[in-house]
């Protein structure tokens, strides 16, 4: 992919939406996070590098949010609710002609993203999440959310670089400076706080139970804006999907440690075959069943005591079966160990 990006437009609710295509190959769709800018977003080298990586082989589909970016800034409120995200979503998708998609849901994007899995399972091949949440309400306290959102609304300025230290976790002064103006540039302190306040509102947990797509959570342990309890709730609830920690604090994947989550994303987007072999042997029988056991809780975000707990064991036992697994798959640790596992159809 070069630098250059063609941006095109889609009609929705009266409105226009900005969105860009980038690559050949299956189709990856990112839903809109909070606040965005296509064409800034672009022009941000780490951003950029951390998507070209992400995306070779795809063609990647990014988009504005109404309201946000580039997309047209007056929109009407019935354009910022969770159900016209998912509308939105369905609509693009019909404007490109993608009957089906692998859905990457970052941040509050994640919500769209499930949602869209639940009720439409037949157009999503594979959903990844990154950072995302479930309920939330439970990501702060009721005073916390609500004093951030009455700073975004009423001082922007100082909002902005509220978020940039939470969004951004540790970074130079500059950093944050940047990243503040980027968000004043992206959307008015209103639009950005009426998006604030429908991240809080939003609530998929009773549509966890009804994604079937093959579905791996990427999550942060130190993440300041989505706690990775979240992470962790979401996979627990998905049917059959895998949990994969990362170490780090910025809440953007492409802050800080941008290598590992790049990496975590390829493994799990890296195409399956029917017959996967590692050193000569079919993959399905690679590891025995106590083991396979062990990696789905250990891909939960379970401890070694927490494994033996559950499963009645001694906390060497599961010790020995967490090494013999990274053994197997040739990963020299946990996380890796389940990156490979889930890229293997294992998990």
């Amino acid at each position: 992919m070069g630098v250059g990006l063609e941006i095109r437009f889609l009609g929705f609710l009266g409105g226009r939406v900005a969105y860009a295509v980038s690559g050949q190959g299956p189709p990856l769709v990112a839903p809109a996070w909070w606040v965005s800018h296509l064409e800034l977003d672009w022009q941000d080298g780490p951003f950029r590098s951390f998507w070209e990586t992400v995306s070779e082989g795809h063609a990647l589909v990014r988009y504005d949010g109404p309201g946000v970016g580039m997309s047209d800034r007056e929109v009407a409120p019935e354009a910022l609710t969770l159900d016209s995200e998912v509308a939105l979503l369905s609509a693009l998708l019909d404007e490109l002609a993608l009957e089906r998609v692998t859905l990457i849901g970052g941040s509050s994007g994640g919500c769209a993203a499930v949602v869209f899995a639940a009720r439409f399972p037949e157009r999503v091949d594979r959903l990844l999440l990154y950072g995302a949440y479930a309920d939330g309400q439970s990501i702060a306290s009721a005073a916390l959310r609500e004093a951030i959102v009455a700073t975004v609304r009423s001082h922007w300025g100082l909002g902005s670089r509220v978020l940039a230290d939470i969004f951004l976790g540790e970074v130079d002064s500059a950093a944050l400076e940047r990243f503040a103006r980027y968000q004043r540039a992206a959307a008015s302190a209103k639009t950005a706080a009426t998006l604030l306040e429908l991240i809080y509102d939003n609530d998929v947990r009773a549509e966890l139970e009804h994604v079937r797509a093959p579905t791996v959570v990427v999550h942060r342990r130190g993440d300041r804006a989505i706690p990775y309890a979240q992470g962790r709730t979401l996979a627990a609830a998905i049917p059959g999907a895998a949990l994969v920690p990362l170490e780090g604090s910025a809440h953007l994947a492409w802050a800080g440690d941008a290598g590992s989550v790049a990496r975590a994303v390829r493994s799990f987007l890296s195409p399956h075959v029917e017959t996967v072999r590692v050193g000569g042997e079919p993959a399905d029988v690679l590891l025995s069943a106590r083991e396979r056991e062990v990696l789905a809780l250990v891909a939960n975000g379970l401890s070694d005591r927490e494994v033996a707990e559950q499963l009645v064991l001694s906390e060497h036992t599961v010790h020995r079966h967490v090494a013999n697994i990274r053994h197997k798959l040739g990963r020299s640790s946990r996380t890796a160990a389940v990156a490979e596992a889930t890229r293997l159809g294992l998990l």
